[in-house]
């Protein structure tokens, strides 16, 4: 049974960071793409950043792009998602999931809030 757990999420200043993780489950992490996704209050599932199998190819969203940074640690079966540069449009319920581009099985969601 496919299992993610995300963590890390919590109250930030714009300009601050957070850092979070996917604990994954269930399944074979070390040959499965991943990805992060986010819903804001009201709106839609945007996906955020996806990273291939190995770490070696990585892709953003632009609203992220050079702020954000996805990685992976295949030996902790964990997946992280890096924040800097904080806004107050980053605040939504951040899920990691299966698959590049946030296809697949999602967990329950970490929430982000950025306020001052």
């Amino acid at each position: 049974q496919v299992q993610l757990v995300e963590s890390g999420g919590g109250f930030a200043q714009p300009g601050g960071s957070l850092t979070l993780s996917c604990a994954a489950s269930g399944f074979t992490f070390s040959t499965s793409a991943m990805s992060w996704a986010r819903q804001a209050p009201g709106k839609g599932l945007e996906w955020v950043s996806g990273i291939d199998s190995d770490g070696r190819v990585t892709r953003y969203a632009d609203s992220v792009k050079g702020r954000f940074t996805i990685s992976r640690d295949n030996a902790k079966n964990t997946l992280y998602l890096q924040m800097n540069s904080l806004k107050p449009e980053d605040t939504a319920l951040y899920y990691c999931a299966k698959g590049f581009l946030a296809g697949g099985t999602r967990g329950q969601g970490t929430q982000v809030t950025v306020s001052s």
